[in-house]
């Protein structure tokens, strides 16, 4: 099978001791390609390492909502100078997280905005991260001429997911999927055609079932695959193929 994770953290510290194994076993088991986001500026720098020291990872570069705190206006105009120098695939991740509690919508919605506008002016697909703003996220991306891109660990209404995919966009479904009473990522997973879904991990976070409470990681998107194609009624070997082409024809991956 050929598989692809649309979303890794793969180069974060917690896998600095056991990257290469992992990297070496996904390959072993079908995976050969993992994408992965970019959280803060600091932590650029070590994502591009990582993934030019080992085939088949890809680089999405961007600010994360969820530390919008920790970002700073000087980071945009970073972002644009190592998306000229370094070609990442997508920018990423970025979005909107109303989540959090005290967070500062303004603020979020403003390097959202501007990361956008990098991504538009670099023909690039974007990574989104949304929680509790799928409406404005929606609202946003209406007024952008964007490449589309993914809508990663996604959470919203059918209806919602439309709206997506009338923009361009795929959508992530990863770890979610493998618990029994998840009847709202089943049903969504089962309404939306496979042609606009992605699977993704998003470890070391958002671990499946059978590793509740373990550090999650790219081998274990076996599991999602098994879960959708049951919600399918398809085979592994058709899943894995048509997720896989929507990820490479997104990403423009090689």
């Amino acid at each position: 099978m050929n598989i692809v994770d649309s979303h890794c953290h793969i180069d974060l510290a917690i896998f600095d001791k056991d990257r290469d194994v992992i990297i070496k076993n996904c390959k072993e088991i079908g995976i050969k390609s993992i994408i992965v986001p970019a959280i803060e500026s600091k932590s650029w720098s070590t994502l591009l390492h990582v993934v030019t020291v080992n085939d088949g990872l890809y680089p999405a570069l961007g600010l994360h909502p969820v530390f919008i705190k920790a970002h700073c206006s000087n980071d945009i105009t970073l972002l644009q100078e190592y998306v000229s120098k370094y070609n990442p695939i997508a920018i990423g991740e970025i979005g909107l997280d109303f989540y959090i509690k005290d967070t500062d919508k303004e603020k979020q919605k403003l390097f959202f905005n501007e990361q956008l506008d990098i991504a538009e002016s670099n023909a690039l697909p974007v990574i989104l991260h949304v929680r509790k703003a799928h409406d404005d996220v929606l609202s946003i991306l209406k007024t952008k001429d964007l490449k589309g891109g993914s809508c990663h660990a996604f959470n919203g209404s059918y209806e919602q997911a439309k709206r997506y995919i009338d923009l361009g966009f795929k959508l992530g479904f990863g770890g979610t999927m493998t618990y029994p009473n998840a009847r709202k990522i089943h049903d969504l997973a089962k309404k939306i055609p496979l042609e606009s879904i992605l699977l993704e991990t998003d470890s070391p976070d958002m671990s499946g079932f059978n590793h509740q409470g373990e550090r999650n990681q790219p081998d274990y998107i076996i599991d999602a695959l098994k879960a959708l194609s049951q919600l399918k009624n398809m085979s592994t070997e058709e899943v894995a193929n048509q997720t896989s082409i929507n990820a490479k024809a997104l990403f423009s991956l090689s």
